[in-house]
C-alpha cells in the first residue's frame, strides 16, 4: 500500500474493470464515483457498474460473432464484469443477458471487498490534478457538466461531443459492386485519393420517390426528456430532411451530380447514394448523410431498397442521441493515453466505444496498461488480430478523418465487429472454394480462431492444447 494509487474517476463498467485489472496484479487503486453524491437522469442506484439501458451482452457465440469473441478474450483476461455477468445471467437464447441488480452488487460487493481498491463517493469537478499521476477518465456518455467542461477545454471545443450523429455503416463485401460503382463526384482527386473514393448507388425517379415515401413513414425512436432534440442544419436526420420535401434529399446528401454511372453511362441516376470508406483497412463503408433516428429494424428494411445494399450488412446502424465522447484518433495515443498529458488515460463509452461489452473492455486495457507503467513493466497492445485490437484500433488510428468536409465531425462511436479485424480468406475445403453463407461462417471462425490464439499469447497464457495437458 506505500505504493503510489492508480486513480480512476467513474464507477460504471469501464471504470471497475479498469480498478479490478490493476488492482489483480498488485497496484493501489483509488476509485472516483460521484454517485449518491450527484445522482444523473438515467442511473436509479448508487451500485458500482449499473446497467441502465438493456441488461444483454449481446451475443455470446466466440466463434461466428465479434462480441462474443470479445467475451471469450475478456475471460482469458480475468475480466470482473464479465465473470460478474456469467455468475448472474438470465435466459436469452444464445445471449449473455444478466439479472441487473445482482450483477451490480456483485461488481460492487467485490471491488469494495478488494485489499487494494478504496471507493470514494465524490464527484471529480475538473481534470484531476497533475500529482495523480496515473490516471484514468471513464466517465461514460453522462459525464458530469463541468467535468465534460473541463475536457473541452483542454482539449479543444471540437474535440468534445455532446450529441451522436450517427449515420450507418456497411460491410464492403456486401455491396453489390455489379450495381454500384467508384467515383468521387466530377472526379474529384483530394488529399490521398484518387477521384474513385466513393461507393455509388444510384436510384430512379421511382426509387427515389417510393425511398422518401419509406423515410416518412417508418417507425423512429423519441428522445429522452432530458436529452432535448438537438436538431442542428449540418447535421439533420434524413428523416427529417425528407419531411421538409420530396426534393431536399436529392439536393443534398443524395444529390446525382458530378457522377456517371459506371455501368451505365447513358442513364442518368435521379439520386444518388454515397457510401466512403470508414476505416484503413477498406472493409467498413459509412452511407454518407444518412444519420437517423429510425428504430434499427426500420433502417434495416428500408436501406436495403436502395439499388446495390439490396444484401447489405451492417457494422452499424445508424441513431441520434446524447453521448459525451472526445476524438480520440486525435488526442489519444496507442495505449489511450492523452497525448499532451502523459499519464492521463481515458476508457469506455467516452473513448467513442460502443455498448457495454467494448466500454468494460476498453476500461480492462486502461487499467492494464496503467498499471504496468505504476510498476516499471514494460507492455504492448494487443494485437490487431484479436477483438482487443481490433477495436482499440479503430479507437486511437484505424479510423480515416474525411478531408472533404471541413470542420464536420468524421469519428464516431463504434461496436466491436469483424469490420474492425484484418481481413481474412476464408479457408477452402477439400481445395475448393466456399460461397454463400459456408464462406462467410468459415472465415469468421477462422477469424476467431487466430484472435483467440493470439490474445493467448498476447496475456503470456499457455495455448489451448498446452492448457489441456
Amino acid at each position: 500500500m506505500s505504493m503510489k494509487p492508480i486513480h480512476i474517476i467513474g464507477g460504471g463498467l469501464a471504470g471497475s474493470e479498469a480498478a479490478w485489472q490493476a488492482a489483480e496484479v498488485g497496484v493501489p487503486v483509488v476509485l472516483h464515483e460521484m454517485r449518491p453524491v450527484r445522482g444523473t437522469d438515467a442511473h436509479k442506484t448508487e451500485g458500482l457498474a449499473e446497467l441502465v439501458c438493456s441488461n444483454s451482452f449481446r451475443s455470446d457465440d466466440a466463434e461466428t460473432n465479434a462480441v462474443g469473441l470479445l467475451h471469450a478474450e475478456m475471460r482469458l483476461a480475468g475480466s470482473l464484469i464479465i465473470a460478474s455477468g456469467d455468475a448472474h445471467q438470465v435466459p436469452a437464447g444464445g445471449a449473455l443477458a444478466v439479472d441487473r441488480d445482482g450483477f451490480s452488487q456483485a461488481v460492487t460487493a467485490r471491488l469494495e471487498a478488494h485489499p487494494l481498491v478504496t471507493i470514494v463517493r465524490e464527484e471529480i469537478s475538473g481534470l484531476p490534478p497533475v500529482e495523480w499521476d496515473q490516471t484514468i477518465i471513464a466517465t461514460g456518455p453522462l459525464t458530469a457538466p463541468t467535468l465534460a467542461k473541463s475536457i473541452a477545454e483542454a482539449t479543444g471545443a471540437d474535440a468534445l461531443a455532446f450529441f451522436d450523429a450517427i449515420a450507418p455503416i456497411v460491410h464492403f463485401d456486401t455491396i453489390d459492386m455489379d450495381v454500384a460503382w467508384f467515383q468521387s463526384r466530377y472526379d474529384k482527386v483530394g488529399p490521398g485519393g484518387t477521384g474513385k473514393d466513393y461507393i455509388n448507388c444510384p436510384m430512379d425517379k421511382a426509387q427515389y420517390d417510393a425511398f422518401v415515401q419509406a423515410l416518412i413513414d417508418g417507425g423512429k425512436t423519441e428522445f429522452k426528456q432530458w436529452e432535448g432534440t438537438p436538431y442542428f442544419d449540418g447535421c439533420l436526420p434524413i428523416e427529417v430532411m425528407s419531411e421538409r420535401g420530396p426534393e431536399t434529399l436529392r439536393h443534398g446528401p443524395m444529390k446525382p451530380m458530378g457522377l456517371t454511372n459506371a455501368h451505365n453511362p447513358a442513364v442518368k441516376a435521379y439520386a444518388v447514394v454515397q457510401l466512403r470508406q470508414d476505416n484503413a483497412l477498406g472493409t467498413l463503408y459509412n452511407m454518407v448523410g444518412f444519420q437517423t433516428k429510425l428504430k434499427h429494424a426500420e433502417q434495416v428494411r428500408i436501406f436495403r431498397t436502395i439499388p446495390g445494399l439490396e444484401n447489405a450488412e451492417f457494422a452499424r446502424l445508424g441513431g441520434l442521441h446524447r453521448n459525451t465522447y472526445i476524438s480520440s484518433p486525435e488526442l489519444l495515443d496507442g495505449s489511450l493515453q492523452l497525448k499532451i498529458r502523459p499519464g492521463l488515460r481515458f476508457a469506455g463509452q467516452i473513448t467513442g466505444c460502443e455498448g457495454y461489452v467494448e466500454s468494460a473492455a476498453i476500461g480492462l486495457l486502461a487499467g492494464r496498461f496503467a498499471a504496468a507503467e505504476r510498476l516499471g513493466q514494460p507492455f504492448s497492445v494487443p494485437p490487431v488480430t484479436t477483438a482487443f485490437g481490433a477495436l482499440l484500433n479503430h479507437i486511437t488510428g484505424g479510423h480515416i478523418v474525411s478531408d472533404d468536409e471541413p470542420g464536420k465531425r468524421s469519428f464516431q462511436p463504434m461496436n466491436v465487429n469483424f469490420g474492425l479485424f484484418p481481413p481474412m480468406e476464408a479457408p477452402k475445403v477439400d481445395g475448393k472454394r466456399l460461397r454463400g453463407k459456408e464462406k462467410t461462417v468459415a472465415k469468421k471462425r477462422a477469424m476467431t480462431a487466430q484472435a483467440l490464439a493470439d490474445c493467448r499469447k498476447w496475456l503470456g497464457l499457455a495455448t489451448t492444447a498446452e492448457a489441456a495437458e
